[in-house]
């Protein structure tokens, strides 16, 4: 039996008489139940919600400045400081917080499937269904394992402590810190749990340039030919949908890492975005969701916990957390060879990207590094009817610790080195502006994508686009030509080209930034796009 000692050793935590650690899902579903943190679908998933906060809280989210790692982090925004001894104090706090709880939950797991660049965690949490999430999430490591294990990093959960801004230096009783040097991570005042899955991310994107892996916010899978397709994507571009094939084995649907033998997986279950989920358009997903171990995240149900996916009363951004081997089609061990093709998907709903564009090694650093999307009204608050152009560098700025360039010149090297082909797969808006156009065909989308992944759609005639320089395909069996050339489908020629200067420009103030520290090709491609 586990000792509350053993069980929180290295955390720094001490007082609980009762530490629940490494149960397994049945057991964190009693424990769940009886504390009253949640309640049980109809089939059988555990129901949580959050409360405030149904989403990451970007603006409370900190990196310690501690001196043995200023240099080399990306300071700003998406990375704000916090002095060190600010941090050692909240720390010590949330210890001495968490130690005055009546009981916790540990689990230990693993970031990585690839033995040789995975890193232990070990979770401290007051709720069980925190804890089958983090289960769920991440890499269960076999009986055997756990009975030596010594965490590389500490996550202190504490949803229900209020941080202090001024004597914690944080902005609101929120806080989410993360110390490189003490390996230590602090999430307090938010029971968004994806926070926990996240800041792992986070440490991922910190230790693997320094071992020569990119890491990559992106999803992966194999066919049965053995080729590796990753895709990148910001949410509701499809990311998790369109990697979810059926035809194909799914590696992983967020987090892997691209070293010298290929492809990894961080992660050890899905976490998908599931309002409006529908089961003829994403079955897969949607029978993971609806069956015991999955945690649902502000998803309503009725009074017999009937699902009713279509209702956002509460957030918009509902999930679905489940292992991935509810995934029927899964790789197994969570590892694959080295990518044949790389899809960079974009929702435009200005409408004037193509369905699919192949893309010059320069043109893919440049899109890699602008990650662009476009938000409409209806998916987040605050939204004015005209699309917002998004800017989300290396499709995952909120989770880079380094600049940006180390990965865009990481990405550009493996490219080179390992002849992956990029494409650009607009699954947003076509014939016209969100409004007015359509949204993109899922039956067209899959099969540009089996086109391009099977290696026929490298062999049609491709035609330049004179806005972004893309190279267009001009002919694909059952795809409309006016889908294929964006332009074609729009009834008014002049409105589309107004619109396409219009991005371009974005495209282009964007840039600015990476214009200094990116070589002569991609500065060259960088300027075909906004001629």
């Amino acid at each position: 039996m586990t000792t509350p000692e053993t069980a929180l050793s290295g955390t720094g935590v001490t007082g609980p008489a009762e530490v629940h650690a490494n149960l397994t899902a049945p057991g964190l579903y009693a424990h769940a139940l009886r504390r009253g943190e949640g309640r049980l679908s109809a089939d059988g998933a555990f129901m949580a919600v959050t409360g405030q906060h149904t989403g990451r809280s970007v603006q409370d989210k900190f990196v310690v400045d501690d001196p043995e790692v200023h240099d080399a982090v990306w300071w700003g925004k998406i990375n704000q400081p916090m002095k060190p001894e600010k941090f050692a104090t909240y720390s010590d706090k949330v210890r001495t917080w968490l130690g005055q709880q009546p009981e916790l939950f540990t689990q230990d797991l693993y970031a990585g499937a690839d033995p040789a660049h995975r890193i232990k965690v070990r979770l401290v949490t007051t709720n069980a269904w925190h804890a089958l999430f983090a289960r769920n999430m991440f890499i269960r490591p076999s009986r055997a394992a756990l009975a030596d294990f010594k965490p590389d990093y500490v996550i202190l959960h504490a949803p229900e402590y209020e941080a202090d801004p001024q004597e914690d230096g944080c902005r609101t009783s929120t806080c989410i810190a993360l110390s490189f040097a003490k390996r230590v991570i602090c999430i307090a005042g938010t029971s968004y749990a994806g926070e926990i899955k996240k800041s792992i991310f986070t440490v991922m994107n910190w230790i693997l340039p320094d071992r020569g892996v990119l890491p990559m916010h992106c999803s992966a899978n194999v066919g049965k030919a053995g080729d590796t397709a990753l895709f990148f994507g910001l949410s509701g571009t499809g990311k998790t949908t369109l990697s979810s094939d059926p035809e194909r084995a799914l590696v992983g649907d967020d987090e892997h890492g691209w070293s010298d033998a290929g492809v990894f997986n961080f992660e050890g279950g899905c976490y998908a975005k599931v309002i409006k989920l529908s089961r003829e358009a994403e079955p897969q997903i949607w029978d993971a969701s609806h069956r015991f171990g999955a945690v649902l995240e502000n998803v309503i149900g009725d009074e017999l916990g009937n699902l009713d996916l279509d209702d956002g009363r509460l957030t918009e951004n509902t999930r679905s957390c489940y292992p991935i081997e509810f995934i029927p089609n899964t790789v197994p061990g969570g590892q694959a060879g080295l990518p044949k093709n790389v899809v960079m998907l974009t929702a435009d709903a200005f409408g004037v990207l193509p369905p699919i564009a192949k893309l010059t090694p320069a043109q893919a650093m440049y899109h890699f590094l602008s990650g662009y999307t476009a938000r409409v009204a209806g998916t987040e608050k605050g939204l004015g009817k005209e699309p917002q152009a998004t800017f989300s560098t290396c499709f995952g700025a909120p989770f880079l610790p380094r600049h940006p360039e180390v990965y865009g010149k990481m990405l550009a090297e493996r490219i080179a080195r390992d002849g992956a082909q990029v494409w650009l797969v607009n699954t947003g808006w076509t014939g016209g502006a969100y409004g007015t156009g359509r949204r993109m065909s899922i039956q067209h989308t899959r099969a540009l994508l089996r086109a391009a992944l099977d290696g026929s759609l490298a062999k049609v005639e491709f035609a330049r686009d004179p806005f972004f320089g893309l190279m267009i395909p001009k002919a694909v069996p059952g795809i409309p030509e006016n889908v294929l050339n964006p332009r074609d489908g729009w009834a008014d020629k002049d409105a589309y080209d107004r619109q396409a200067k219009h991005l371009v420009s974005l495209f282009e103030k964007n840039f600015e930034t990476f214009a200094g520290a990116v070589s002569e090709d991609v500065k060259a491609a960088a300027i075909r796009a906004a001629a």
